[in-house]
């Protein structure tokens, strides 16, 4: 029984990828490098000719940038499709624009390489597309004709190589032949299109040396953007300290000097202003203690995220449900980024959203720490002009993501997704 249930699995496991809705993907993507690569070669060879033909009457001149604006949107076209059919993300590989006029875009388009690659690759699209079809057509012609070998093996004069069909014993071991190649073909025509799919990455992606700067630009703006969360937290911890607890302790100095004047001659008085000097001291005390909270937590660095988190909803006046599903600790300042979302988010649910509960789940997805925070309030957020644009520097800054969605009438869900290697 154990053997057959194994067999049985084997087979279905070789079958599989006909039914796959991967293969079918893959066959669709090589299928229509034909006729587009017949669209293109034609379009390009005709405007290159009239372009061309015609320069000497300025003619040319649109012709050719209407050509190259064409292979852009074709190369585009290119790129979506190797994502929708082919599972294979292309990254824009252009040179920004300069967007200060069109001799100047222009100019811009005809001298970043990856303009030369695009029209590469859609004349590169016409012989490819003669060979993909050529392929899907014998491969399965040859698996589907065999398994089908039943229906028409009647016919006179019909060979599958050197081998006639001529018998129903001859049709029936050609259709089982033909329906064990099934899977073959459907495995061909995955690979076919995944090597497809690799050379347009290759030519409509960017270089190495393209890539390198996009890297460079992308943290240079995460640095940029770590500097400006820096300089944002300390104009607030300046802020607070001047508003807050700067001004208890000068208040609590004025009463001490004012009770140790009347120490003498109104011990009374001067008792009562130690005790209004006490009632100070232990307001600036609280001040500073939520000041340093504002910067770490002492039971984040201390016990956790997990801990820290139900510190915050016991404090929230809304109640907050915490879904916590991290297996392992991350490192310190992906925890602390997901406090401070967590901590403004209820902040923000607190003030202004009207909600009854709060739902927070945080979990780990594919080396990201997801945070999300979900109430049932009359939405409305914005991330813009709020402690949520600060947020989401904060997570740019590490790679990450944040987004607000907050439909009016609700509900509102602040996710953020920070990675944690």
């Amino acid at each position: 029984m154990g053997d057959m249930v194994t067999s049985w699995g084997a087979l279905v496991r070789w079958f599989r990828p006909v039914v796959d809705p991967t293969t079918w993907r893959r066959f669709a993507y090589l299928l229509s490098t034909f006729p587009l690569g017949q669209f293109w070669f034609i379009i390009s060879v005709t405007l290159l000719s009239l372009g061309f033909g015609m320069l000497v009457i300025i003619v040319g001149v649109p012709i050719l940038a209407g050509l190259v604006l064409l292979w852009r949107a074709g190369a585009t076209m290119e790129r979506s499709l190797a994502d929708a059919l082919g599972d294979t993300e292309i990254a824009v590989p252009y040179r920004p624009a300069p967007g200060n006029g069109a001799i100047k875009t222009a100019r811009a388009y005809l001298s970043d390489p990856a303009t030369v690659r695009d029209a590469l690759w859609l004349f590169l699209l016409f012989p490819l597309g003669i060979v993909w079809f050529t392929y899907l057509a014998v491969v399965w012609s040859a698996s589907l004709g065999m398994a089908v070998a039943p229906l028409w093996y009647w016919t006179d004069n019909v060979r599958i190589g050197l081998w006639e069909v001529d018998s129903i014993p001859g049709a029936a071991v050609a259709s089982l032949i033909g329906i064990a190649l099934l899977p073959v073909a459907a495995r061909v025509t995955r690979a076919a299109g995944d090597l497809h799919g690799r050379l347009a990455a290759g030519i409509l992606g960017p270089t190495r040396a393209r890539a390198l700067e996009g890297e460079v630009r992308t943290l240079e703006e995460r640095s940029q953007k770590t500097v400006d969360v820096a300089e944002m937290e300390r104009r607030r911890i300046e802020r607070d300290l001047h508003d807050g607890a700067q001004q208890r302790l000068v208040a609590l100095a004025m009463e001490l000097g004012r009770a140790k004047a009347k120490f003498d001659e109104d011990p009374d008085g001067a008792r009562r202003l130690i005790d209004d000097a006490h009632g100070n001291a232990k307001l600036a005390l609280e001040e500073l203690r939520d000041l340093a909270r504002g910067i770490h937590p002492a039971v984040l660095a201390d016990r956790g995220l997990d801990p820290a988190l139900s510190a915050l909803a016991a404090r929230s006046p809304i109640p907050v449900q915490i879904d916590f599903r991290l297996d392992r600790r991350p490192p310190m300042s992906v925890e602390s980024a997901a406090y401070f979302v967590v901590s403004e988010a209820l902040a923000n649910a607190g003030k202004h959203s009207l909600a009854s509960i709060v739902a927070v789940t945080v979990e780990e997805v594919d080396n990201y720490v997801v945070v999300e925070v979900m109430d049932d309030g009359v939405g409305g957020a914005i991330a813009t002009g709020s402690g949520l644009s600060g947020l989401a520097d904060r997570v740019e800054a590490m790679g990450g993501r944040l987004a607000v969605l907050s439909p009016p009438g609700g509900p509102s869900l602040v996710r953020a997704e920070i990675p944690c290697g």
